[in-house]
C-alpha cells in the first residue's frame, strides 16, 4: 500500500493504460474530517466548482486531485449530498 504526500490523506494509484506504469495521485487535507452533505460539504463543493472552471484539464481527468476529492465529499454540481 502506498503513502499519500506529505499532508496529505488519501492516495489514489493510476495505472496508464498505454505504458502500463502505475502513479501515485494524493488528494485531500491529512487531518480535515469529510462530512458529506452538511453546510461545510457545501461549501467545499461550492469552492471547488470554482476551480473546476479555472482548470478545466483537471476537471476533465477523473483521476485528478480535485476530482478524487469532490467525489469523496459527494459533489454533485455545487451542493454535497449525503
Amino acid at each position: 500500500m502506498k503513502k499519500p504526500a506529505k499532508g496529505k490523506a488519501k492516495v489514489k494509484v493510476v495505472k496508464n493504460p498505454k505504458t502500463g506504469r502505475a502513479k501515485k495521485v494524493s488528494y485531500g487535507a491529512a487531518g480535515a474530517s469529510v462530512k458529506p452533505g452538511t453546510s461545510k460539504g457545501d461549501a467545499y463543493c461550492a469552492r471547488s466548482m470554482g476551480q473546476m472552471r479555472d482548470h478545466p484539464g483537471a476537471a476533465k481527468d477523473p483521476n485528478s486531485p480535485l476530482r478524487l476529492s469532490r467525489k469523496r465529499w459527494a459533489c454533485v454540481g455545487e451542493r454535497s449530498r449525503r
